[in-house]
């Protein structure tokens, strides 16, 4: 009885928490309006604004009314090609709202509107298109197991404009660029968000409760006989390189051009199942990787995946419980395939069942013996992915990874669950089991286990995750920095929020503690950690972050101390051009050598800036500065200098031209990236781009240092390694054409 009792409370809690707005009848447009940012046409006339009550905000404060003076007018239309949004927001200070016009993703510290569709209506995954008072573009495909992916890019049409009482937003999204299946009536999810850049606040419509995900409190709008048109897409992509690598420091060696020739294409096979193909694929990266501190880090450095094939609906194959704090940072890494031959992606919504599969050949694997006869045979990944919808974003899933490469291959099946307990408590867990087969070497297997619990409300914040990884696990398709161990951690937040009128200057106040335990089978040894401190959110979406970090843990059997003594971390748009951020800490660190290992010391801080001195052209500069000494001694082991510049002018929002230049002292390295880029829509894009790469101290063949001949003398003004030569450099072209049938 006791448990039944319990039962039904929990589903009146759950129910209460589902959205009591009526569905929202959507009207068909008289005629097709024009997207120009100007609310003047005939079916913009004709169509009453949605009735939308009270924005409410959600970051970095909850439950806050929006003010009067932000009123947000929205209408919405559709034909049997689009479903068209015009958006009026209001402002009593146009003046302060701040815009650019700039490159895609990239204006999330403007001002701007955004609209979340969940077009399935299945509350397991919703289209993120946000726009901002230039018309410039940011989308993201927000999935219940990955949250927001930014990864891919859509195919949608926005304009905005500034106008006297605030601005206008207008929005064309095809049909073919959304999955739902279509009837007489067709129920779609929608919720809205606006950001007020000067204050730093953002607001929905409908309120998005604390701990609640986008759609679990969603309005709904209704389509009169909307018929979905199939997705027939033809990429086809042409690529010119040409390279040259220095052979000593007086002469360049021959270059080396190719031409390349790809294809890509989907085709909708039904309403909600599309077929993603790509053959001899031009897999080169428009956009270089930022330096990263790599010298003595115990676990590998992430860096993201920007191939525009892999990006698309890469949310759907991420599994519960990955991309936090914990071991794995997702099950999915594609950037482990580093030259495919070909790849095929079935993704696709069959009632509440949500799935994909992903194969690809890698012509150049990334193996551990790279010898001529591994290197010359391809590896192959599958990848299988399925969810089943429950209540609102509740699922429960399963994914099977497997690849093959040279007689060597890994299989991993597992399984993952996550749900919402209440309106302020989830809940998820994930378990996975591999198997690997080596030639000539016995079969190993290993599991993999994870729970996390959250719970958060407007003052309380809590979530603790416990998980587990055998020393012979394996996931080749993965991106984890360790196995062989067992640990939990646990955050827990409570926010303070000033009295209107007492500090405008001050949005919240939270204390917050992230403590670790654990063992570590391999390395022999317990370990511990925590992390205590204060956070305060500013105006003008500025914060600061003071925190103490004490702990140990264990390296090659021998129990070491880390900690931060007082780390501070600060950010703040200062004024509508100016953006600047900066921290610094300072504490017992490892030296994390296999032999070599000891104590030491280190000092880090990090800079940035980022000036826009008009709407087009943007300056970003940061800077990372790392000292490392022996605790015992005091003595200097390493010190590193990183700078990432980037210098960006956008002509319009199809037009830019970038240059990047990137400088490692650990590596004494210098990148140049130089790229002019015109983009229509995605996929249809032209790139023209010259990069090189420069080094210091290098020694070509037959000019090396002798061993045992000493140390080599000090560098003067005439030796050629004292500065920084030129080694590589290279020109490309490519261009692609996306046409829908």
């Amino acid at each position: 009885m006791i448990r039944s009792l319990a039962f039904v409370t929990l589903m009146i809690v759950m129910a209460g928490t589902a959205s009591a707005q009526e569905p929202f009848r959507v009207v068909r447009a008289p005629e097709p309006p024009k997207i120009d940012g100007v609310l003047d046409d005939v079916t913009w006339a004709q169509i009453t604004p949605m009735p939308t009550g009270e924005w409410v905000s959600y970051q970095p404060n909850r439950g806050d009314k929006m003010p009067d003076a932000f009123r947000t007018d929205v209408r919405i239309a559709f034909d049997d090609r689009n479903i068209y949004f015009a958006f009026h927001c209001f402002d009593n200070e146009p003046d302060k709202i701040r815009t650019n016009v700039a490159r895609r993703d990239s204006s999330f510290n403007d001002d701007w509107f955004a609209l979340s569709l969940d077009s399935a209506g299945s509350g397991q995954s919703a289209y993120h298109l946000f726009t901002n008072p230039s018309g410039s573009q940011m989308d993201a495909l927000n999935t219940s197991a990955s949250g927001e992916q930014f990864d891919a890019d859509m195919l949608w049409y926005s304009a905005a404009r500034t106008t006297k009482d605030g601005y206008v937003v207008e929005v064309q999204i095809p049909l073919q660029t959304l999955r739902f299946t279509g009837s007489d009536e067709v129920r779609m999810g929608l919720v809205f968000f606006r950001k007020i850049s000067r204050t730093g606040v953002s607001y929905a419509w409908p309120e998005m409760l604390p701990g609640q995900w986008v759609f679990d409190r969603p309005s709904h709008l209704t389509f009169s006989n909307l018929k979905p048109r199939r997705l027939v897409e033809l990429l086809p992509s042409v690529t010119y390189n040409i390279s040259q690598a220095r052979e000593t420091n007086e002469r360049w060696a021959p270059s080396d051009d190719k031409y390349n020739f790809g294809a890509s294409g989907k085709f909708g096979i039904t309403s909600g199942i599309t077929l993603d193909g790509t053959i001899n694929p031009d897999f080169s990266q428009v956009e270089s990787d930022a330096f990263q501190v790599q010298v003595n880090q115990r676990f590998p450095v992430f860096f993201s995946e920007k191939r525009p094939f892999f990006m698309e609906g890469m949310g759907l194959f991420n599994i519960a419980g990955t991309g936090g704090d914990g071991n794995m940072r997702t099950a999915v890494h594609t950037r482990r395939i580093i030259d495919p031959i070909f790849g095929t992606k079935l993704t696709g919504t069959i009632g509440k069942t949500t799935f994909g599969v992903l194969n690809a050949a890698d012509d150049q694997p990334d193996v551990l013996d790279p010898t001529p006869e591994h290197a010359e045979r391809n590896k192959v990944y599958t990848i299988g992915r399925a969810t089943y919808a429950l209540r609102r974003s509740d699922y429960f899933g399963g994914i099977v990874t497997h690849t093959y490469h040279d007689g060597r291959d890994n299989l991993v099946a597992g399984g993952d669950v996550s749900m919402r307990l209440s309106s302020s408590q989830m809940f998820n867990a994930t378990f996975l089991a591999s198997q690997t087969n080596e030639p000539a070497a016995p079969r190993t297997s290993g599991n993999a286990v994870q729970a996390m619990y959250g719970y958060e409300t407007r003052r309380i914040n809590f979530g603790t995750q416990i998980e587990h990884y055998d020393r012979d696990f394996q996931m080749d398709t993965a991106f984890y920095n360790r196995t062989g161990f067992t640990a939990g951690w646990s955050f827990g937040g409570m926010n303070f929020y000033p009295k209107s009128g007492t500090a405008f200057w001050l949005q919240r106040v939270q204390g917050f503690y992230f403590t670790k335990i654990g063992y570590d089978d391999i390395q022999g040894g317990d370990e511990a950690m925590l992390n205590a401190g204060v956070r305060f959110n500013l105006t003008r979406q500025g914060f600061i972050n003071i925190s103490h970090i004490r702990g140990h843990e264990p390296w090659q059997g021998t129990d070491y101390a880390f900690s931060n003594d007082l780390n501070v971390f600060a950010r703040m748009q200062v004024t509508r051009w100016l953006n600047v951020f900066g921290g610094r800490g300072s504490g017992l660190s490892i030296f994390y050598d296999p032999v070599d290992h000891f104590q030491g010391r280190s000092v880090f801080a990090n800079l940035g800036v980022e000036i826009q001195p008009n709407s087009h052209l943007t300056q970003s500069i940061e800077g990372n500065f790392v000292r490392f000494d022996r605790e015992a001694t005091g003595e200097r082991v390493y010190s590193v200098d990183i700078v990432n510049s980037r210098t960006t002018y956008q002509f319009d929002k199809h037009f830019l031209v970038r240059l990047i230049a990137n400088y490692d002292s650990s590596s004494r390295r210098v990148l140049t990236d130089l790229l002019a880029s015109y983009e229509l829509v995605p996929g249809t894009v032209f790139h023209a781009g010259y990069g090189s790469l420069y080094e210091k101290g290098v020694d070509f063949p037959g000019e090396a240092t002798v061993v045992g001949a000493g140390p080599p003398p000090p560098p003067t003004a005439a030796d050629p390694n004292n500065k920084y030569l030129m080694l590589n450099r290279g020109l490309f072209l490519k261009a692609s054409y996306v046409h829908r049938f």
